[in-house]
């Protein structure tokens, strides 16, 4: 009778692993087909540049996160930004199809933005970054001033600090460097133990569980979007140990718009803080929750005051308003 039970648990487990394994083999499949053939690639001195583009109006550069690539971009365009402006989403440095050189810096990601623009035939855009979208996103406002129009940084990191709680939120940077080194480890992760991965990617119980079912689909769309993640973990891994812009960000002139929640356990509430009291006349949209979820929790509040600031700062190339 015990071998017969025995018998019956092994049975069971290999029906188990056999569909888990098919469970991953089709959703994996399917994440390759869905960045396939949807970009444009363009070759540079920074190397192969990949984008997407869409919408019509006003230029916006949308620069997406780590984990991500240019379709973050597209969902950060369908999320908050809207198809009533001409949106730019490139791929980052080591992120799909964008290459990534050993030394590369997010001075050389901001070049690269100015090049792709120049080929694209934008002189002025807004810019629009997530997370870590957001040092070469400052940068190309420090080192291009003169081609953007407005600055919008949601939940982004900015400068260095020796705080604990920045210390806690490079562990969970290296966990996630780690993570998306393995297309098994990501899906497995994120699929079988989802509420813990929201906690690693900067949000807490409170947060996690107050989720509306509107909120929780825009966010397990960003988590399966990141699918597959190993074309992308050399965009992660440079994410993860590049220079910050730090004071570098008081030469911006451009009207820089910051939504940041205080709870964000990834990218912590002093990189608001810090951004707010170093660029001239930004200002800072602080929310009491949210965390590093922050643009799928307040995704219609963020929508509404970022399109206004857009739009209240174009620059003489587009000066219709929606």
């Amino acid at each position: 009778m015990f071998r017969k039970i025995l018998r019956w648990i092994a049975i069971g487990l290999i029906a188990l692993v056999v569909l888990v394994a098919a469970a991953y083999f089709w959703d994996i499949h399917r994440a390759y087909e869905r960045i396939s053939g949807k970009s444009t690639v363009i070759p540079s001195s920074y190397g192969d540049i990949e984008y997407t583009e869409g919408g019509a109006g006003p230029a916006v550069l949308v620069i997406h996160g780590s984990g991500g690539g240019y379709d973050q971009g597209e969902l950060l365009v369908q999320a908050v930004l809207g198809e009533h402006f001409h949106w730019i989403a490139p791929s980052r440095f080591g992120y799909l199809r964008s290459t990534f050189h050993e030394g590369a810096t997010f001075d050389d990601q901001a070049h690269a933005y100015a090049y792709l623009l120049d080929q694209l035939g934008f002189k002025h855009v807004a810019v629009v970054a997530l997370s870590h979208g957001g040092p070469s996103a400052l940068l190309f406002a420090v080192l291009h001033p003169e081609r953007v129009s407005s600055l919008t940084l949601i939940s982004c990191g900015v400068a260095s600090s020796v705080t604990q709680d920045q210390a806690q939120a490079n562990q969970k940077g290296d966990m996630l460097t780690t993570i998306y080194s393995y297309n098994p480890l990501y899906w497995a992760i994120s699929k079988l133990f989802k509420r813990q991965f929201m906690e690693l990617m900067g949000a807490n119980d409170a947060i996690i569980a107050g989720l509306t079912p509107e909120q929780r689909e825009l966010i397990d769309k960003i988590i399966d979007d990141m699918n597959p993640v190993s074309p992308r973990s050399a965009g992660v891994a440079f994410d993860n140990k590049a220079k910050m812009p730090n004071e570098r960000i008081a030469a911006i002139q451009a009207p820089t718009l910051i939504f940041h929640a205080t709870d964000d356990t990834l990218q912590i509430f002093y990189n608001a803080e810090f951004a707010a009291s170093t660029i001239p006349g930004a200002k800072l949209v602080r929310f009491e929750r949210g965390g590093h979820l922050l643009m799928s929790v307040e995704q219609a509040t963020i929508r509404t005051v970022m399109q206004k600031h857009i739009l209240d700062h174009l620059s003489e190339e587009f000066p219709q308003s929606l």
